[in-house]
């Protein structure tokens, strides 16, 4: 990702709340929050202040499997990939997953609602939608203390109606081909993308929206370091930053050698893609002229000291271990996000990773300024004992199934005597805080 010429303007987001009502594990209506309460501890990093609101840069969720941490990053992935999945018949299915373990929900609506700000402006976005349609999709913004609605979408007989407020001053006709491009199945914003008008307000939130594809989440199984490796082939600072974490995590790895090659494609590659009906007339024909796609070779540069004295060997990036290429690839996600002040969600962020490199990785995080997000799961809990010293207590929050299947999610500041408490580790694994796997 070249992240050079994003603009200032766009760059001052960030998300203070979303609920989730029967979506995946979340059947009644559920709320996250990045709202600070009145404790000032570790303010001066981890508080951003717009107006009068406080946000968090940081959360980080524990729970058992399955409880339903994991399905928390999915409701965010889900409204991105919904804002820009552009539908071509009005069959083609939304992706939404009701609460299945119900006999009504999985015949009723999910709905998000999601506050956020774009520079100082507070938003607010709200969805209904099932697998098949879009009921509503509504955008206010918050000139004073209450909202002033800007697009009200409704469905009307299968057909989308969309509204916006005069103020904006949007056309008829324009208004007219936004209602006719937004099928009932897709957002108002993905036609919005294919209608060449310009809305206020609406335009920087679709912007904001543009730049956070870091609401896709980071997965254990997610390849990192292939994507990694496109960014910091062409990003020089990202580089830099790369080496500084290797150096620091004592990998060894005193430089890293990044070199594009083109490379011959293989005969059954070659004959896929002659074939493949998505690929234009003209790259077809690039392929028979001889054009080969080029690839990223990444190197890495270890110092070691033997009996001989100090050794210098070229690694390639396919020997390097799981961990090392793990946190390379998780490190250039925090660098995007950092540079964007961004939203980005990790899931297991502890996985192939040893527990001081993810209290490294957490500490670097924490101490840039900015207002970027990080949002990660983990089970990692000697984290706890980190709470006042790292983070804040209102930034850890837990999952936990009821008997019903559903999620519940809560906050440790909700819990009353805090100031008490020795180790958080101790009293989580004692069950004082619920979201611990019922074994036995």
């Amino acid at each position: 990702m070249n992240v050079a010429n994003i603009s200032t303007f766009q760059l001052m987001a960030m998300i203070q709340e979303l609920t989730i009502k029967n979506f995946l594990s979340f059947k009644e209506a559920t709320t996250f929050s990045f709202e600070a309460t009145n404790d000032k501890t570790l303010e001066d990093y981890q508080v951003v202040q717009i107006g009068s609101t406080r946000l968090l840069r940081f959360a980080l969720v524990y729970g058992a499997n399955a409880s339903g941490k994991s399905n928390l990053l999915a409701a965010f992935e889900f409204l991105h990939s919904f804002w820009f999945s552009k539908k071509h018949a009005k069959d083609e299915a939304i992706g939404a997953q009701p609460f299945m373990l119900d006999q009504t929900t999985p015949n009723e609506p999910s709905s998000f609602e999601l506050v956020f700000f774009v520079g100082d402006v507070k938003y607010k976005y709200e969805v209904v939608l099932d697998n098949k349609l879009v009921y509503s999709e509504r955008l206010s913004y918050y000139k004073t203390t209450q909202p002033t609605l800007l697009l009200n979408r409704t469905l009307d007989n299968g057909v989308s109606v969309v509204k916006l407020q005069a103020n904006l001053k949007v056309s008829k006709a324009a208004l007219e081909e936004l209602s006719l491009k937004c099928l009932p199945n897709m957002s108002f914003f993905a036609a919005k993308e294919m209608v060449n008008v310009a809305i206020p307000f609406v335009d920087e939130v679709l912007d904001w929206m543009e730049i956070i594809d870091l609401m896709c989440v980071v997965r254990p199984e997610t390849d990192v370091f292939s994507l990694a490796a496109k960014s910091v082939s062409d990003d020089n600072l990202l580089k830099d930053f790369l080496l500084r974490f290797m150096q620091h995590s004592d990998f060894n790895i005193t430089e890293i050698i990044v070199k594009r090659e083109k490379g011959p494609l293989s005969d059954e590659m070659f004959k896929n893609l002659l074939h493949d009906k998505r690929l234009s007339d003209g790259a077809k024909q690039m392929l028979l002229d001889g054009w080969a796609p080029s690839r990223i070779n990444v190197n890495f540069k270890h110092e070691v000291i033997t009996a001989r004295g100090k050794e210098t060997y070229f690694l390639p990036s396919n020997v390097q271990s799981a961990g090392t290429r793990r946190g390379f690839g998780i490190e250039t996600e925090i660098y995007h996000a950092c540079v964007l002040e961004s939203f980005l969600t990790i899931d297991e962020i502890e996985s192939s990773l040893h527990p001081e490199l993810v209290e490294f990785i957490l500490t670097r995080f924490l101490q840039k300024e900015g207002r970027s997000q990080l949002l990660i799961t983990t089970h990692y809990d000697p984290l706890l004992d980190e709470v006042d010293d790292m983070f804040r207590k209102d930034m850890v929050w837990f999952t936990e199934k009821g008997e019903d299947g559903a999620t519940k999610l809560y906050s440790l500041a909700d819990f009353k005597g805090l100031n008490k408490i020795s180790s958080f580790r101790k009293f989580y694994r004692n069950g004082r805080f619920g979201a611990l796997p019922n074994i036995g």
